[in-house]
């Protein structure tokens, strides 16, 4: 992944972590914490685990611990207190991205997993990691939105957000 790609990259992933969190928002009272069918049982449980994964990344990148025992925590906090949360994490990924040069992104990160194994992923491959993680897991979260009586989720493919980019520069 050369330095552009990885930035757009990072920009779309907030983008669209912003459009989904504002839909979530937007969602009638009780239904974005109501128990539902899911490995993380809510909507907001399920957007947690995104942000918990960004952390751990982050602290990987950073070079310290990120103090997290498992892929996702017991609880979750309220939405709003999550939106801020989320909102600053990608906001550090993006400024992040567009300071790391071409050979910045090949630099290598040692990090533990949970579980324990050790590994090594370039800061390219680490950002790609991420941005299909939440993908993965914003699907998750529009399917919950589909069960949602007269709620559908936001259109948050590449080509929509480029379409958005393009039309604001």
């Amino acid at each position: 992944m050369d330095a552009a790609g990885a930035r757009l990259m990072a920009r779309y992933k907030q983008w669209a972590n912003r459009l989904m969190l504002d839909a979530v928002a937007a969602l009638p009272p009780g239904e974005a914490e109501k128990p539902r069918p899911s490995p993380f049982r809510n909507i907001v449980h399920t957007l947690n685990h995104i942000l918990v994964i960004d952390r751990i990344w982050q602290a990987h990148i950073e070079g310290r611990e990120h103090g997290y025992s498992a892929r996702n925590t017991e609880d979750w906090p309220p939405l709003a207190e999550l939106r801020a949360q989320q909102q600053a994490v990608d906001a550090w990924y993006v400024a992040w991205s567009e300071g790391l040069d071409g050979d910045g992104w090949a630099r290598l990160v040692g990090f533990t997993l949970i579980g324990g194994n050790r590994g090594t992923m370039t800061c390219g491959e680490i950002l790609l990691h991420l941005v299909t993680h939440a993908s993965y897991h914003r699907g998750y979260v529009a399917d919950m939105i589909y069960g949602v009586p007269g709620c559908r989720p936001p259109t948050l493919d590449l080509p929509v957000y480029m379409r958005e980019a393009h039309a604001a520069v």
